[in-house]
């Protein structure tokens, strides 16, 4: 990446307490729920930085009650807040342990006030006992509870819920590699499977007659669609449901077979019934962008029975970590003949 610094688009703070009950907010500590305070991080962006400490600093300043892990009572767990790298719009996310914050609407008013670029703030419920950040609730104080940013020629909508890149300026790079190795043409119909908000099937469609994408979050496939509606894709096709499942249903229940298939699972990999399906139709083309070069590597050597792998490139999609994003680029051995 050109400029390594400051690239994330989202940072998630969770709040507590420190030994001495001070109220605290920064970053876990590795493998345990002990919160380390901090100042800055390089890879945040600094604005949503600056934006984070505001909210921290107000609830402390109105002694709003903050989450005990322990005791399992208190209001606010996490600060959230996510940025469009390229628009500049901003959301923050107030994850809390029941329905109502105490001072609310002054709350609201300050922070528009001191940063204008806010388009929306949400307050998510979460009041289970759980390790995920984000509760199923989302209730908008302010705006319409979503932000756009532009990547590409396109522009997105971007939820509390919906999965969107962290380094938007690197998921560009990483998309374009993508879409150019799948060399779609006008006669291929195309899978994109675990499609998030529709990034990449947006990236592929005008090279594609026809795209049909896959997610099993539902809020991320109504954003989806406001995508392809925003950006007036038509050829687009987006499908709510568990991989697999909707998988077998285009497959065998629709008979629709794709040309090109485009898969972006999460950390854990294709699921078998996925790789299973896929060994089934055939498609001339597989692109498989993976986080986890571990589980790629796993689901690669299920495949290469019938497909050729043609590359795998690397891309600094998480400057300063260990992690990295990986392409790779399938052809099957019949069409090669």
């Amino acid at each position: 990446m050109d400029n390594p610094y400051h690239y994330r688009n989202k940072a998630q703070y969770p709040i507590g307490r420190d030994k001495n009950g001070k109220p605290i907010m920064g970053v876990f500590a590795n493998r345990t729920h002990e919160i380390i305070p901090i100042q800055s991080c390089l890879i945040q962006n600094q604005t949503s930085e600056k934006l984070a400490k505001f909210i921290f600093d107000y609830i402390v300043k109105n002694k709003i009650s903050i989450y005990d892990e322990k005791t399992k009572k208190g209001l606010i767990r996490h600060i959230v807040t996510k940025i469009g790298v390229r628009t500049g719009e901003m959301m923050c996310i107030l994850v809390i342990n029941g329905d109502k914050i105490p001072k609310e609407k002054e709350l609201v008013t300050e922070i528009i006030s001191c940063f204008p670029k806010v388009k929306t703030i949400v307050k998510n419920i979460n009041r289970k006992d759980t390790n995920v950040i984000l509760g199923q609730e989302n209730i908008s104080v302010y705006g319409e509870g979503y932000i756009k940013d532009e990547l590409g020629d396109y522009v997105f909508r971007i939820s509390p819920l919906s999965f969107y890149q962290v380094n938007p300026v690197q998921a560009e790079t990483l998309y374009q590699i993508g879409v150019e190795a799948a060399k779609i043409t006008k006669k291929d119909t195309v899978f994109d499977l675990y499609c998030g908000i529709g990034t990449i099937s947006l990236f592929m469609s005008k090279f594609a007659k026809k795209v049909y994408g896959v997610e099993i979050v539902k809020e991320a496939i109504n954003m989806a669609n406001e995508n392809a509606k925003l950006n007036q894709v038509k050829n687009v096709e987006f499908l709510v449901g568990d991989v697999e499942e909707v998988l077998e249903d285009l497959i065998y229940g629709h008979k629709v077979i794709p040309d090109v298939v485009m898969v972006d699972p999460p950390r854990k990999g294709l699921d078998g019934k996925c790789i299973e399906y896929l060994l089934a139709i055939r498609p001339k083309r597989l692109v498989y962008i993976s986080c986890n070069p571990a589980t790629l590597m796993r689901d690669l050597a299920k495949l290469e029975a019938l497909y050729e792998l043609k590359s795998i490139e690397p891309v600094d999609m998480f400057p300063f970590t260990v992690h990295v994003e990986c392409c790779s680029v399938l052809y099957l051995k019949d069409s090669m003949k």
